[in-house]
Protein backbone atom coordinates (compact mmCIF):
# COMPACT_ATOMS: atom_id res chain seq x y z
CA UNK A 1 0.00 0.00 0.00
CA UNK A 2 1.50 3.53 -1.36
CA UNK A 3 2.00 6.21 1.86
CA UNK A 4 0.31 9.04 2.43
CA UNK A 5 3.13 10.78 1.03
CA UNK A 6 2.70 8.85 -2.61
CA UNK A 7 -1.34 8.90 -2.03
CA UNK A 8 -2.59 11.99 -2.14
CA UNK A 9 -5.97 10.98 -2.28
CA UNK A 10 -6.55 8.69 0.20
CA UNK A 11 -8.44 10.72 2.60
CA UNK A 12 -11.02 10.96 -0.19
CA UNK A 13 -11.20 7.29 -0.62
CA UNK A 14 -11.83 6.36 2.54
CA UNK A 15 -14.78 9.21 2.52
CA UNK A 16 -16.03 7.48 -0.36
CA UNK A 17 -15.62 4.40 1.27
CA UNK A 18 -17.53 5.24 4.11
CA UNK A 19 -20.74 6.36 2.13
CA UNK A 20 -20.41 3.03 0.44
CA UNK A 21 -20.17 1.03 3.29
CA UNK A 22 -22.88 3.13 4.85
CA UNK A 23 -25.27 2.75 1.90
CA UNK A 24 -24.74 -1.38 2.01
CA UNK A 25 -25.05 -2.13 5.59
CA UNK A 26 -26.28 1.54 7.23
CA UNK A 27 -24.31 3.74 10.09
CA UNK A 28 -24.67 0.81 12.95
CA UNK A 29 -22.60 -2.06 9.91
CA UNK A 30 -19.37 0.66 9.95
CA UNK A 31 -16.35 0.21 11.78
CA UNK A 32 -13.06 1.68 10.90
CA UNK A 33 -11.63 -1.58 9.85
CA UNK A 34 -14.63 -2.42 7.56
CA UNK A 35 -14.09 1.41 5.92
CA UNK A 36 -9.90 0.78 5.62
CA UNK A 37 -10.45 -2.94 3.98
CA UNK A 38 -12.95 -1.38 1.53
CA UNK A 39 -10.98 1.79 0.49
CA UNK A 40 -8.19 -0.46 0.58
CA UNK A 41 -5.76 1.73 3.13
CA UNK A 42 -3.72 0.75 6.47
CA UNK A 43 -6.05 0.97 9.30
CA UNK A 44 -3.39 3.41 10.66
CA UNK A 45 -5.03 6.27 8.34
CA UNK A 46 -8.60 5.82 9.55
CA UNK A 47 -7.12 7.34 13.13
CA UNK A 48 -4.42 9.83 10.99
CA UNK A 49 -6.77 11.47 9.33
CA UNK A 50 -9.98 11.28 11.53
CA UNK A 51 -10.14 11.75 15.00
CA UNK A 52 -12.89 8.82 15.38
CA UNK A 53 -15.66 7.11 13.37
CA UNK A 54 -18.19 10.22 14.96
CA UNK A 55 -15.64 12.88 12.73
CA UNK A 56 -15.38 10.43 9.79
CA UNK A 57 -19.14 9.25 9.39
CA UNK A 58 -19.83 13.78 9.80
CA UNK A 59 -17.04 14.67 7.14
CA UNK A 60 -18.08 12.11 5.36
CA UNK A 61 -22.02 13.02 4.99
CA UNK A 62 -21.20 16.77 4.61
CA UNK A 63 -19.38 15.64 1.23
CA UNK A 64 -22.31 14.14 0.38
CA UNK A 65 -24.49 17.50 1.29
CA UNK A 66 -22.09 19.27 -0.48
CA UNK A 67 -23.07 16.66 -3.49
CA UNK A 68 -26.28 17.75 -3.24
CA UNK A 69 -26.02 21.32 -2.96
CA UNK A 70 -24.19 21.20 -6.17
CA UNK A 71 -27.34 19.81 -7.81
CA UNK A 72 -29.22 22.03 -6.28
CA UNK A 73 -26.95 24.65 -7.79
CA UNK A 74 -26.43 22.88 -11.27
CA UNK A 75 -30.43 22.61 -11.82
CA UNK A 76 -31.46 26.30 -10.59
CA UNK A 77 -28.28 28.41 -11.80
CA UNK A 78 -29.34 28.86 -15.16
CA UNK A 79 -32.93 29.07 -14.75
CA UNK A 80 -33.37 33.16 -15.92
CA UNK A 81 -37.47 33.44 -15.56
CA UNK A 82 -39.86 32.15 -13.01
CA UNK A 83 -41.50 29.71 -15.64
CA UNK A 84 -37.66 28.22 -16.34
CA UNK A 85 -37.13 28.11 -12.27
CA UNK A 86 -39.81 25.85 -11.78
CA UNK A 87 -38.97 23.53 -14.28
CA UNK A 88 -35.50 23.71 -13.07
CA UNK A 89 -36.90 22.36 -9.47
CA UNK A 90 -39.03 19.59 -11.17
CA UNK A 91 -35.79 18.14 -13.24
CA UNK A 92 -34.00 18.48 -9.44
CA UNK A 93 -37.00 16.54 -8.02
CA UNK A 94 -36.87 13.76 -11.30
CA UNK A 95 -32.74 14.09 -11.05
CA UNK A 96 -33.07 13.33 -7.32
CA UNK A 97 -35.43 10.55 -7.42
CA UNK A 98 -34.56 8.56 -10.35
CA UNK A 99 -30.91 9.02 -8.86
CA UNK A 100 -28.87 5.91 -7.22
CA UNK A 101 -30.89 4.13 -4.88
CA UNK A 102 -27.53 4.18 -2.94
CA UNK A 103 -28.18 8.22 -2.41
CA UNK A 104 -31.60 7.36 -1.10
CA UNK A 105 -30.56 5.69 1.22
CA UNK A 106 -27.31 8.01 2.72
CA UNK A 107 -30.15 10.36 2.96
CA UNK A 108 -32.38 8.71 5.31
CA UNK A 109 -28.95 7.23 7.41
CA UNK A 110 -28.16 10.69 8.02
CA UNK A 111 -31.41 11.71 9.22
CA UNK A 112 -31.51 9.15 11.36
CA UNK A 113 -28.27 10.09 13.14
CA UNK A 114 -29.83 13.92 12.93
CA UNK A 115 -32.69 13.07 14.75
CA UNK A 116 -30.11 11.69 17.60
CA UNK A 117 -26.98 13.56 17.35
CA UNK A 118 -26.61 17.20 17.50
CA UNK A 119 -23.90 17.76 14.75
CA UNK A 120 -25.81 15.64 12.52
CA UNK A 121 -28.79 17.87 13.14
CA UNK A 122 -26.52 20.90 12.52
CA UNK A 123 -25.29 19.47 9.26
CA UNK A 124 -28.47 19.26 8.11
CA UNK A 125 -29.42 22.76 9.28
CA UNK A 126 -27.08 23.76 7.33
CA UNK A 127 -27.64 21.86 4.13
CA UNK A 128 -31.13 22.87 4.20
CA UNK A 129 -30.00 26.93 4.28
CA UNK A 130 -28.05 26.41 1.81
CA UNK A 131 -30.62 24.66 -0.48
CA UNK A 132 -33.24 27.06 0.38
CA UNK A 133 -30.72 30.13 -0.49
CA UNK A 134 -30.19 28.90 -4.03
CA UNK A 135 -34.23 28.23 -4.34
CA UNK A 136 -34.38 31.95 -2.77
CA UNK A 137 -32.67 33.31 -6.00
CA UNK A 138 -35.57 32.26 -7.68
CA UNK A 139 -38.61 32.76 -4.92
CA UNK A 140 -39.44 34.60 -1.70
CA UNK A 141 -38.09 32.91 1.40
CA UNK A 142 -41.27 31.38 2.18
CA UNK A 143 -41.87 29.75 -0.68
CA UNK A 144 -38.03 28.48 -0.82
CA UNK A 145 -38.87 27.31 2.19
CA UNK A 146 -41.60 24.51 0.94
CA UNK A 147 -39.85 24.33 -2.26
CA UNK A 148 -37.35 22.45 -0.09
CA UNK A 149 -39.78 20.21 1.74
CA UNK A 150 -41.92 19.46 -1.28
CA UNK A 151 -38.18 18.34 -3.26
CA UNK A 152 -37.46 16.09 0.05
CA UNK A 153 -40.99 14.30 0.40
CA UNK A 154 -41.28 14.20 -3.30
CA UNK A 155 -37.67 12.60 -3.85
CA UNK A 156 -38.81 10.13 -0.88
CA UNK A 157 -42.27 9.19 -2.46
CA UNK A 158 -41.24 9.08 -6.07
CA UNK A 159 -37.57 6.84 -5.23
CA UNK A 160 -39.82 4.04 -2.78
CA UNK A 161 -43.14 4.03 -4.76
CA UNK A 162 -43.71 1.05 -7.13
CA UNK A 163 -45.59 3.62 -9.79
CA UNK A 164 -43.95 6.56 -8.63
CA UNK A 165 -46.01 10.02 -10.44
CA UNK A 166 -44.57 11.55 -13.82
CA UNK A 167 -43.15 14.74 -14.60
CA UNK A 168 -46.69 16.25 -15.48
CA UNK A 169 -48.06 15.46 -11.38
CA UNK A 170 -44.77 17.44 -10.34
CA UNK A 171 -45.04 20.02 -12.83
CA UNK A 172 -48.02 20.47 -10.68
CA UNK A 173 -47.22 20.51 -7.33
CA UNK A 174 -44.10 22.60 -8.40
CA UNK A 175 -46.51 25.22 -9.77
CA UNK A 176 -49.16 25.19 -7.30
CA UNK A 177 -46.59 25.80 -4.47
CA UNK A 178 -45.12 28.77 -6.31
CA UNK A 179 -48.31 30.34 -8.04
CA UNK A 180 -48.02 33.40 -5.89
CA UNK A 181 -44.11 34.31 -6.70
Amino acid sequence: MATGHTDPRRRERILAAALDLIAEEGVAGVSHRKIAARAKVPLGSMTYHFTGIDDLLLQAFTGYADHVVALFEHHLTGATTPDRAREAVTDLIHTLSEGPRRDLILVQELYTLAARHEPYRALCARWMRRSRTLLEQHFDAATARRLDALIEGLTLHQALDDTPPDRALTREAVSRITADT
